[in-house]
């Protein structure tokens, strides 16, 4: 059974070492090398969720934060307990 997972993310731009730095009070900390520009840092913080979790692209949808750091996405197909698995 499919379930959708809300995800709250707080993202870097313009960083050297792009990638997926961990948990910090429930919100993912993600680094992107690409700018806040047209919509570049939120396709690679997409590639990078899609990676990690192991889900299609298509299964991630940014329903809040398109302008800012802080941003909230919906993952289809992916459960509480793989996000939180302790």
């Amino acid at each position: 059974m499919k379930k959708d997972t809300l995800l709250s993310v707080k993202v870097t731009p313009k960083a050297r070492a792009p990638g997926i730095t961990g948990w910090h009070e429930h919100v993912l900390q993600v680094k992107v090398s690409a700018p806040p520009d047209k919509g570049k840092a939120n396709e690679e913080v997409i590639a990078l969720l899609s990676d990690y979790f192991h889900i299609p692209k298509s299964h991630i949808e940014l329903l809040r934060g398109h302008t800012s750091p802080h941003k909230h996405f919906k993952l289809t197909g992916v459960t509480d307990t793989t996000l939180f698995p302790f």
